[in-house]
């Protein structure tokens, strides 16, 4: 009776790919029946090594597990996983009385367990609370891949004003990055500061193309106008409730501040300048220079560095600049991969 529905074909659940792993037989065989069930098409395994390889070279969604296996227990092997896959989710198999292996496991970032000895219906309802958190995660990313996709779009708006600027955009979400890290800000930061950095110039739509693309040195007409850029993205992206567009309006408004106190639009000085603002000028003026422009050719790499050390402490975070500095060879890597302009 328990291979009645799996006898009969029922349509193969491709949704989640399920990977099942038991050094004993009878048990293997059970979960796997279980699991087909289900309508879902696992792939098992008597010895954790060889799962640890399979999982090497294929995604899988859900990882089922014993504790107690000789070649290597299940908290090691859920261990060698995450460091293969980090967002597979994971049922454990462990007996009673074993509450220390559950605390440990948990630690380890097991997402649930099946307690020695468990029923068909127990198995059943851990997979589909664990097929459940699966297709929650995948909204989650599906939205925020949209998220960033209009993020994109946006940022690419400056472009319609000064087309050069593409490569440049993407260079400077990187090198920002890389310094939000270096700073010691967690993931999330660095995300935001990757996806706020792009719109920095957004505002120079506002500025008339006799100006943004002017071949020669501006006036100091045209400089004033130029400067405006700072407050139009401010003001495109102030009050925004989304944090991406949040953090873009205050990169918009003081990546032109100095360190110094001589930067606009406030003339901010030191650490009144916000971190996040410090951060993109370094990345914005350093990819400048290396960039061509209407107005100028490309510096080298090294020009490009020069300037930066020499204007440690006046136009850049001295702190920043000796991170920045540190770090040339990831630099180069950025700098080569997006391609100069």
């Amino acid at each position: 009776m328990l291979l009645s529905k799996a006898a009969k074909g029922d349509r193969v659940n491709s949704e989640m790919k399920i990977v099942i792993v038991d050094d004993e037989a009878v048990n293997l065989m059970l979960l796997e029946v279980i699991v087909r069930q289900e309508g879902y098409d696992p792939r098992t395994f008597d010895n954790p090594s060889e799962a640890v390889a399979y999982l090497t070279l294929n995604k899988a969604d859900l990882l089922i597990t014993d504790f107690n296996m000789p070649q290597m227990n299940g908290i090691e092997l859920l261990s060698r996983v995450k460091e293969i896959q980090p967002d597979i989710k994971s049922i454990m198999i462990t007996a009673n009385g074993e509450e220390s292996v559950r605390v440990e496991a948990f630690e380890k970032g097991v997402n649930d367990f099946l307690i020695k000895p468990y029923s068909q219906t127990e198995v059943k309802l851990r997979i589909k609370n664990s097929h459940i958190l699966r297709i929650e995660e995948r909204s989650k990313e599906a939205l925020k891949e949209r998220e960033h996709e209009a993020l994109r779009i946006l940022s690419r708006t400056a472009e319609y004003k000064d087309p050069e600027t593409g490569s440049h955009i993407a260079r400077v979400a990187h090198y920002s990055k890389m310094l939000a890290r270096l700073c010691g800000l967690d993931k999330t930061e660095q995300e935001l500061i990757f996806y706020a950095a792009p719109l920095h110039d957004i505002g120079k739509v506002g500025i008339e193309d006799a100006v943004l693309l002017k071949p020669g040195k501006l006036d100091d007409d045209e400089f004033e106008r130029m400067k405006k850029h700072s407050m139009i993205g401010y003001e495109i992206l102030a009050d925004a409730e989304n944090p991406y567009l949040a953090a873009g309006a205050v990169i918009a408004r003081s990546h032109h501040e100095k360190y110094n106190g001589r930067g606009y639009p406030f003339g901010l000085k030191g650490e009144d300048i916000p971190l996040f603002g410090r951060i993109v000028a370094i990345a914005d003026v350093f990819d400048a220079l290396t960039s061509i422009r209407p107005y100028k050719k490309a510096w080298s790499f090294e020009e490009a560095m020069e300037l930066i050390i020499r204007e440690r402490g006046e136009h850049f975070d001295p702190v920043l600049v000796d991170m920045f500095i540190a770090n040339e060879v990831e630099i180069r890597e950025i700098f080569v991969r997006f391609g100069a302009e």
